[in-house]
């Protein structure tokens, strides 16, 4: 392979977790690891306001949340390490589902205090389903929470996922003293509010040490002996195999915010964490180590810089070698396209890349030229498949509060939309126009990006829809039988495709039942 060394060095992977649980703070001090930042929460938004590095719109840090994934790349022990950090929040969650396809790998956080929570369901149902590895990392250990065998039974139970502990937590809550490697036969000792440090851990290759009771205290000692040897029993060692395979995943204990816990994980990703693999295509599996180059955008930006009215769009480089100012094949459009200022990021910081290879994620500046799936290559035809569009659970029709303002309205509309941010479907043979979100605060983010981005004011108006279908059939007369008589419900969304908006549930399966000859999909992979 004409790139081996380069494949070899990249791992790619997301962040991922319920809002609240540490995922924003963990990714920092993976930063702070890699030297990519010197202080946590340090932001040039001004000079004031702390932010977190990772939330750059000027939404998220008002809210204090991320609505939009952020890329960030850093080196760390001769690994390029390229990390996403996704929305938290549930109304984001397709944002985080189309940037688990451009992923490796995943480290799901979770909040010892409150477990497993809905979210978090939602999204390792999604990295099953690809059969992703997943690393977990019990995140507040400092604080007063469940029990760490609860937990651990309650997760597996929850996530349908078997765990295998890589490190072992000495008490939590305000009785919190550390964490005991299990592969390395070492303790790290935990100090509130301070930074953990290679002087912090003890090398203690018999438990039965009096130097165990000398720093633990006898108690805490004789429940770690009893720990380690139930879990050394039941556990054993990692099989790699079965944590690349999506079967097993391991589990490190710790605090993130007090930075602690957080290295014996990143030593072990950087260990055992997959490095670009082959990835399906409409046509064939396009391998990794192959010399042409191949990738698909996965998610697209608009106005990054606030000063400037740019697109970024996403591009996940999967074969070959992607190469500033050389003309490649966009295989939608059938033309041909270069970029002279390719970037790389972190996060709002932006520097151009001559080169980059497999698993690198490249930000491409776009004129209007992306959509969300789009692939490029060095000439062939084919498009990489399993980018879903979900359905909606929310819909709203657009009304524009200003006509003088209808151009500004329309061209935001198709930006955030083409962003992914939400869906817009237009009423068959009309102009009414209809976003469809997951959830309410996706619609106050657009409300709030079109009139601080563009100038245009809007309001929403509730819609009675429960679910937008997907409409094919091999049947054209059927299916234009269905669409006249159900015009009302029926529109187009970006990329033309017929829709079907079902008031209920009841309605979509009387619907279904009543037209056999008419497929409804419920996501729509975006290139047909």
């Amino acid at each position: 392979m004409k790139y081996q060394n380069e494949i070899q060095k990249r791992r790619t992977f997301a962040i991922i977790s319920h809002p609240d649980a540490g995922k924003t703070t963990l990714t920092e001090k993976f930063l702070l690891f890699g030297g990519a930042i010197q202080v946590a929460g340090a932001v040039k938004s001004n000079k004031i306001k702390k932010a977190a590095t990772s939330d750059f719109m000027e939404i998220e840090r008002q809210r204090g949340i991320s609505v939009a994934t952020s890329v960030m790349s850093f080196e760390y022990e001769g690994a390029l390490i390229n990390l996403l950090d996704t929305p938290g929040h549930k109304d984001f969650a397709e944002d985080t589902y189309r940037t688990l396809t451009a992923v490796d790998s995943v480290i799901l956080v979770i909040d010892s205090v409150n477990g497993v929570e809905e979210q978090t369901r939602r999204l390792m149902q999604v990295i099953a389903m690809r059969k992703t590895p997943v690393i977990v990392f019990i995140n507040k250990m400092d604080r007063d929470g469940k029990q760490r065998f609860d937990l651990l039974e309650e997760i597996e139970k929850e996530l349908s996922i078997s765990l295998h502990p890589m490190t072992w937590p000495i008490n939590q809550g305000k009785d919190f003293k550390g964490v005991y490697d299990l592969r390395n036969k070492s303790v790290r000792l935990f100090s509130a509010n301070t930074k953990a440090t290679d002087e912090d851990t003890i090398s203690i290759s018999d438990l039965s040490s009096s130097l165990l009771q000398e720093k633990l205290g006898e108690r805490d000692a004789e429940t770690l002996r009893e720990d380690v040897e139930l879990i050394d029993g039941v556990y054993g060692e990692l099989a790699v195999n079965t944590y690349l395979s999506g079967e097993v995943a391991p589990v490190f204990f710790g605090s993130a915010i007090n930075n602690f816990g957080v290295k014996e994980m990143l030593d072990t990703f950087i260990r055992i964490a997959p490095v670009p693999k082959e990835r399906d295509t409409n046509k064939r599996k396009v391998g990794v180590g192959e010399d042409k180059f191949s990738g698909f955008i996965f998610k697209i930006h608009a106005n990054l810089d606030p000063k400037h009215r740019d697109r970024i769009a996403f591009l996940r480089v999967c074969s070959g070698r992607f190469e500033r100012n050389k003309y490649f094949h966009h295989v939608r459009l059938d033309k041909d396209v270069r970029f002279s200022n390719p970037y790389s990021f972190l996060a709002r910081e932006k520097s151009v890349v001559d080169d980059a290879y497999p698993g690198d994620v490249v930000g491409l500046f776009d004129t209007g030229n992306f959509k969300i799936g789009d692939t490029l290559t060095e000439g062939e035809d084919f498009f990489f498949t399993g980018i879903p569009t979900f359905s909606p659970e929310i819909f709203k029709e657009v009304v524009n509060k200003d006509p003088m303002k209808t151009k500004q309205l329309e061209k935001g509309l198709l930006q955030l939309t083409d962003e992914g941010v939400a869906q817009l479907f237009t009423q068959f043979g009309g102009n009414k126009k209809i976003i469809g979100c997951v959830g309410e605060l996706q619609f106050e983010v657009i409300q709030y990006r079109l009139l601080h981005e563009y100038g245009a004011s809007l309001v929403f108006n509730s819609l009675p829809y429960f679910k937008a279908c997907w409409l094919t059939s091999n049947d054209p007369k059927k299916l234009e039988d269905f669409i006249k008589f159900k015009g009302s419900n029926i529109a187009l969304d970006k990329d033309g495709q017929l829709v079907y908006l079902a008031q209920s549930e009841w309605f979509l399966n009387t619907e279904r039942t009543n037209n056999p000859d008419i497929e409804f999909h419920f996501t729509s992979e975006v290139h047909k």
